[in-house]
């Protein structure tokens, strides 16, 4: 089979011609008056008004996509775990202090607010300066 061999399987229907007589009538299926009656009506274009709308802002406005780490404060840490006992993102999410974000484990920021008293061992998480030096006070270790 060849492409001027092929032929429609269905007949060929003729377009509507509004507005040239015949059994439709003087408003030809249009109605009476207004925008849609016309024979050249314009219609807004409704993406040239929301275009509008936007603030029109310089400047280059991109924004990283970078998940922010969860926090957990020492104070916590002490009253959840007891001494020698080990500390990472995975620990965390199992004792329910931090939550999957987007369906994955969040890093984990340890931050100085409160005290402790506990030797505990962190894995796997950033720390700030002040829970960094509580923590090497009370024994723990860095890992």
């Amino acid at each position: 089979m060849q492409l001027h061999q092929i032929k429609p399987i269905h007949k060929h229907k003729k377009q509507k011609r509004i507005g040239r007589g015949g059994k439709r009538g003087t408003y030809s299926g249009r109605g009476i008056k207004g925008q849609k009656s016309r024979s050249s009506r314009r219609f807004k274009p409704v993406i040239r008004e929301l275009i509008k709308k936007y603030p029109k802002l310089r400047g280059y406005k991109f924004k990283s996509h970078k998940l922010k780490p969860a926090i957990v404060n020492l104070d916590i840490l002490g009253k959840k775990f007891g001494p020698e006992e080990k500390i990472s993102p995975q620990i965390l999410l199992e004792k329910r202090l931090i939550r999957k974000i987007k369906g994955r484990i969040p890093k984990v920021k340890i931050l100085g607010t409160g005290e402790i008293n506990k030797a505990l061992i962190i894995e796997g998480c950033q720390i700030s300066k002040s829970a960094e030096e509580k923590i090497k006070k009370a024994g723990g270790t860095i890992k």
